[in-house]
């Protein structure tokens, strides 16, 4: 299907934070590539943010490398210091996409005094709703290419010969987070901790919902709607 995108989208701004919310393989990052890519904000990612204050040995990297490396949780102070860090970068000015951040409600509050603080108002919320069963399939049959990174799905985006990347003839792998018990843990962390932003986020009028479970340049559409509606004050 082509690609259903707009470019006279690129042509306005954000000005705002775009936040995505939802469940693991929701397609949360392959919608803010594209989201990044139209408007020209930076797709911003806290892991990107931990491993470049680690490789500049800053101070918070110097606290969150030993806690990264035995596998504990970032605390939140020190989360936030690296997104207040790096919402003053030059390339913020205009706007960014949040993927996977913030994961808790402390994290959303402190996130609206930041963003607050710098100028940037409300975010823009987009929910990314979709059927757990369906998501679990979607997961389970994911196929990676070892050499280009390409991605298939072994239900509903085979590769022309089975275990070969189409591109490069690559080994499909299957990721050891692409297990079914490891995804219904993923899943139900998700419910525990993530999920409450959802009715936070609606509370405060600024939550937007797509259906997830859509062919991808669908669900493209609906968020480029969302966000050119936003940006017309509507």
């Amino acid at each position: 299907m082509a690609s259903t995108i707009d470019p006279s989208v690129g042509k306005r701004t954000l000005r705002c934070a775009v936040i995505f919310l939802g469940p693991p393989g929701a397609g949360k990052g392959t919608q803010a590539r594209r989201v990044s890519q139209v408007y020209g904000v930076p797709h911003l990612s806290t892991g990107d943010m931990l491993r470049d204050h680690i490789s500049r040995q800053t101070e918070l990297g110097r606290q969150a490398k030993p806690l990264m490396d035995r596998g504990a949780l970032v605390p939140d102070e020190l989360m936030l210091g690296m997104v207040d860090d790096r919402l003053s970068q030059p390339d913020c000015a205009n706007g960014f996409v949040f993927d996977g951040f913030p994961r808790t409600l402390p994290q959303a509050r402190d996130l609206d005094v930041i963003l607050q603080r710098r100028g940037l108002g409300d975010p823009i919320v987009i929910h990314f709703a979709v059927d757990y069963e369906g998501l679990i399939r979607r997961l389970t049959g994911r196929r990676t290419c070892s050499i280009g990174g390409e991605i298939y799905n072994v239900y509903d985006h085979p590769p022309k010969v089975e275990g070969k990347c189409d591109q490069d003839g690559g080994e499909l792998i299957q990721r050891h987070d692409d297990q079914p018990e490891v995804i219904r843990g993923r899943i139900e962390a998700y419910d525990r901790q993530t999920k409450p932003l959802v009715e936070y986020y609606a509370g405060r009028r600024v939550l937007r919902t797509v259906d997830a479970s859509a062919d991808m340049d669908l669900v493209t559409q609906a968020v480029m709607d969302i966000l050119s509606a936003a940006a017309l004050g509507k």
